[in-house]
């Protein structure tokens, strides 16, 4: 992708707006996605959460002040909104967010999208007994292998403490696999 500037520049001018914004999805729709499904597991929920991401970049946009990438500064969006359905979902179910990722983790099997086995189902599991930052910086690390730096960003926390996180988490997915 050309240099970051110029092209937030297209995606801000209305003259070169809609073919900035293609070239925009086709470069970050399939990573954000992957992102987002890690989060809220589901394939439909991660396309309803991919489509709100791409509607507030949108909306957005002119708020961008460039203090950080623009890949950052949308996976933060990402994150908040998958984090915000979760919630939302949640609430809606009358139920808190770990029965919610509970009852979405036994009903993967029978998502047609997911393609995991047993091994899969018991890390997803001993996953979300996680913190939910711990958990956000294992996904991230672990599934998208995105460097600290890059989650530093993302989060808006120190390398060092994303590194304290990442082996807290490792540390109790062991003792969880382990045990069960």
């Amino acid at each position: 992708m050309q240099e970051e500037k110029e092209f937030i520049q297209e995606l801000l001018n209305p003259k070169t707006q809609n073919q900035a914004f293609q070239k925009l999805l086709k470069e970050y729709q399939k990573p954000l996605y992957n992102h987002i499904r890690n989060i809220v597991l589901i394939h439909d929920d991660a396309d309803d959460v991919l489509q709100n991401t791409f509607v507030k970049v949108f909306q957005n946009l002119n708020k961008f002040k460039g203090e950080s990438k623009l890949f950052s500064w949308m996976y933060r969006i990402a994150t908040n909104e998958s984090l915000t359905f979760l919630n939302n979902k949640a609430k809606i179910g009358g139920v808190s967010s770990e029965t919610l990722q509970n009852k979405t983790i036994d009903n993967l099997k029978a998502d047609i999208y997911f393609d995991g086995n047993e091994i899969q189902i018991k890390l997803q599991k001993a996953i979300i007994q996680l913190p939910e930052k711990q958990q956000l910086v294992f996904k991230m690390k672990y599934f998208e292998e995105l460097k600290y730096e890059e989650i530093s960003e993302i989060l808006g926390t120190s390398v060092g403490a994303l590194k304290a996180s990442y082996h807290h988490a490792v540390k109790k997915i062991e003792a969880f696999v382990t045990a069960n």
